[in-house]
């Protein structure tokens, strides 16, 4: 008897011994390479790091010799994926052998609420729906109309806010601010309505809100068994019931505002004029006019608009909420951008009491002020990671067989700092990088400096991105002084695909001169 009570503590010796490997192996060494567990796979790392995850897949990458990781999901889940931030690799997938990483099945069901927009498309409707957004991005009417549009909104929106907030002496969270900014000028660009959500209210913008929302269900969903997320769709629970809900805010948010649109294309044919919306229109040139007029139906009109808010939103919100992150922690850099400003400022006949707002065509041939930008994009880049999935095994530069359909991500954020493509000082913001000996902007290869993609999805808006962001950050950097708020501000990326930061950027603004 005495033997048979001995036997669940000797069943329970191996499993205390390796719940104590398992947790030593989280703890000790915590920057090493992950252990490869059975059953769990490397998942217990990936848990573990969240909080961090962009820096410890960066630290795991940096230790290969080929800047590329395994990782191994949990038995039978089909959860396994390839993270690679090599050169070769990346110049492999997305240009010489573009044919045979199309974004498929695995893509559009993770990003499903994309629909069929162009970041979702591949093959003929891709290509379709490329050309017409080149041509519609390309074409001078368009161009014109961003340039108003986004000067109008940083006098109009963006100065009120910040000179309101100098005479406060208020804290301002600058990621808020420049998310409501970059949100109400993509919203104009793309459907021609201003949502007037940068105001010194700043009233919640459900719209927004929801892209935020599912853009942290699509990071959970890379992890996720899909069994599992087609469980939680099922009994409404979970990741799927918070997608559902951002889904249906979104919906709501775009079939209202292409009633009005579809109005007022009916009224200005008429002559008549719908003032619902407190702005004054220009419907020629915004992108979904055009769209509208050439008949597509409604499905098309959410899902294009849906692509492009996302595109345009969080690429100039991110960039510049980290690019005057990485300027509070260099001042040098400030310096310099606005002894760069100085030398375009008698071409003003501004009054010397209002706010100097640069024209996109002075600040087009500013070096430093785009190499600075530059650098923020080599070490924050607004997307975190490219998922890709060859449609055929292939054999990648680093010697990685893939299998069809293997997940294979790239890490932006991983790449700006290895240093065996950016050098030993890759983790310095360092404007000076991208300035060549004759004092122009250095070109790097798009398989090295991968913010706007590489190969044929090579970003369309690439042009448009710059110009709002030299006259959002001109405008700040010449008519204010911004400085980070020191207590209980720290700054780190957030575990999503996009590279928000996590609790904001705090700071107080104070006026260079007066504006009075």
């Amino acid at each position: 008897m005495a033997s048979l009570a001995l036997v669940p503590i000797l069943l329970a010796i191996p499993f205390f011994i390796f719940i104590l490997i398992f947790s030593l192996s989280l703890f000790w060494n915590p920057h090493g390479l992950p252990w490869n567990w059975p059953i769990l796979g490397t998942i217990p790392t990936v848990i573990r790091h969240i909080h961090r995850i962009h820096d410890r897949i960066t630290e795991i990458l940096i230790q290969t010799s080929s800047s590329t990781f395994s990782f191994k999901g949990i038995w039978f889940t089909n959860t396994d994926f390839i993270m690679t931030v090599h050169p070769p690799n990346i110049h492999h997938i997305m240009t010489l052998h573009f044919h045979n990483y199309p974004k498929g099945p695995d893509f559009r069901h993770i990003f499903d609420i994309l629909g069929d927009g162009i970041f979702n498309s591949d093959h003929d409707s891709w290509r379709a729906q490329r050309r017409t957004a080149q041509a519609l991005i390309g074409d001078r009417r368009f161009l014109d109309f961003m340039a108003r549009a986004a000067t109008e909104k940083v006098a109009k929106g963006l100065v009120g806010v910040l000179d309101f907030a100098s005479q406060k002496g208020s804290v301002v969270d600058l990621q808020d601010l420049f998310l409501r900014l970059a949100f109400d000028s993509t919203c104009m660009m793309v459907t021609g309505f201003d949502l007037n959500s940068l105001c010194v209210e700043f009233p919640e913008i459900g719209f927004s809100k929801a892209m935020d929302e599912a853009q942290e269900v699509i990071f959970v969903r890379h992890l996720m068994p899909r069994f599992l997320w087609e469980l939680q769709k099922k009994l409404h629970i979970g990741e799927a019931k918070r997608m559902n809900k951002a889904t249906e805010v979104i919906d709501h948010t775009i079939a209202k505002l292409l009633a009005i649109k579809r109005d007022r294309i009916k009224a200005a044919a008429s002559h008549q004029f719908n003032h619902e919306f407190d702005h004054q229109q220009d419907d020629a040139a915004d992108l979904i006019t055009w769209y509208m007029v050439n008949k597509h139906d409604d499905k098309f009109l959410r899902d294009t608009i849906l692509n492009f808010m996302i595109a345009g939103r969080d690429a100039l919100s991110i960039c510049l909420s980290w690019f005057f992150f990485s300027l509070s922690q260099n001042p040098k850099v400030v310096t310099k951008i606005r002894e760069e400003l100085k030398a375009i400022i008698p071409q003003h006949s501004q009054s010397p009491n209002q706010p100097t707002i640069f024209a996109i065509e002075e600040l087009d041939n500013l070096v430093y002020l785009h190499a600075a930008l530059c650098e923020t994009l080599r070490l924050y880049p607004p997307i975190a990671f490219q998922h890709k999935s060859p449609a055929e095994a292939d054999m990648l530069p680093s010697g990685h067989r893939v299998k069809p359909h293997t997940v294979i991500l790239i890490s932006m954020y991983a790449l700006g700092r290895i240093r065996s493509v950016w050098g030993e000082d890759c983790e310095e913001f360092k404007p000076e990088r991208w300035i060549s000996e004759r004092g122009t902007v250095k070109r790097e290869a798009s398989y090295k400096f991968f913010s706007f993609n590489a190969g044929p999805r090579t970003c369309l808006g690439k042009g448009v991105a710059f110009s709002q962001l030299k006259i959002v950050s001109a405008a700040i950097i010449h008519n204010y002084n911004i400085e980070a708020v020191k207590e209980n501000n720290v700054v780190t990326p957030s575990a999503s695909v996009m590279l928000h930061m996590k609790n904001g950027f705090k700071v107080r603004v104070s006026k260079r001169w007066s504006h009075e």
